[in-house]
Formats: structure tokens, sequence, C-alpha cells
């Protein structure tokens, strides 16, 4: 008996640990991916600046074809919100809240429950050719509920290759729908 209290008392005190490790650990999240377009910045700009236009590159809207899109206004201001039952894209909104045209464009993100985020692409040119840079920056803390914190900030440490991918895939997407 005296034996199985240890292991329990021991097995609560790692549980606790991991808890409070999840408040400790650092929570702030960069992930950022690049690729060379054969074409003018402003080609490139037209496509990303628009969400209309997002279902021509977007990773996720191969995801999930039947999820619901909401746009509304153009240019800076515009939003878009979505809804999906499948849990790689699930519910959330995007808003442009910086926009540089050619160069610069920032979206910030809410996926209501699991947080929000700020994405970025950044259009450098190159001779006939354009280097974008998409890159995405949160807290995997803020916005979300005291209970779910310390697992967000552990699902932290997986965002780079779970998000990576997607940016990945959508940037080949975006070089595909440009050079074409």
């Amino acid at each position: 008996m005296a034996l199985l209290k240890k292991i329990v008392g021991g097995l609560v005190g790692i549980v606790v640990l991991v808890i409070a490790a999840g408040f400790l650990l650092p929570s702030t999240v960069h992930v950022e991916r690049d690729i060379v377009i054969d074409a003018p910045p402003a080609k490139v700009f037209a496509l990303i600046s628009d969400f209309e236009a997002g279902p021509a590159w977007s990773s996720w809207a191969d995801l999930d074809p039947e999820a619901t899109m909401e746009i509304t206004g153009s240019g800076l201001g515009q939003t878009m919100n979505w809804t999906s039952t499948d849990p790689d894209v699930g519910i959330g909104s995007q808003q442009i809240v910086q926009l540089d045209s050619p160069s610069l464009l920032k979206t910030h993100l809410e996926f209501g429950e699991l947080g929000m985020a700020d994405a970025l692409f950044e259009l450098t040119p190159a001779d006939d050719q354009t280097k974008v840079t998409w890159s995405l920056d949160t807290d995997m803390r803020e916005g979300v509920p005291l209970w779910l914190q310390p697992v967000n900030t552990y699902l932290g440490f997986l965002m780079d290759s779970m998000v990576g991918e997607s940016y990945e895939q959508g940037l080949e997407n975006l070089k595909t729908a440009v050079e074409s």
C-alpha cells in the first residue's frame, strides 16, 4: 500500500511538473518559408492581397472544398471568415491589417479558442523575379483559455512542421498560379 501511494504521488508530481512547464516554456512561435517566382512583385501581390484570389493558390482551400468562406471588403481591412468541419481547416477569420503594394502584406488571424496569429508576406524584387517570404508569428497562449495554455505551449514546438508544410505547398501553388 505504501508503495502504491509513492507511485501515485510520483505520477501526480510528474503531471504537475509537466503542466507547470507548459506555463513556463517560451510560448512565442515563428514559422517562415520562401520561394522565388519568375514574375514581378506587382503580379504576385495581386494574388496574395485579395482573399477572393486565395482559392487559386491556398493550400487550405484544397483540404476542404466544402468549407464556407465569407469575404467582405477589399484592400486594407478586407476580412475572410471560414467554417469547416475538417479539423485541419477549422473555424476562423483573417483580416488584412497592413498593405504596402507591392512589397508587404500583413494579416491578423483568429482561430477562436485556438488563439491568434499574424501572417506576413514580404516581396523582394530580384531582376525579373520576386522572392516571396511568408511568415507567421504567434504567442501560443494568447487568446487561449487558461486550461488549454500548457497544451498549446507544447503544440508550439510542432508549429514549424505543421504550418511550414502548408506554407511550402501554398508557395508552390502561388508560383504555379503566377507563372502560368
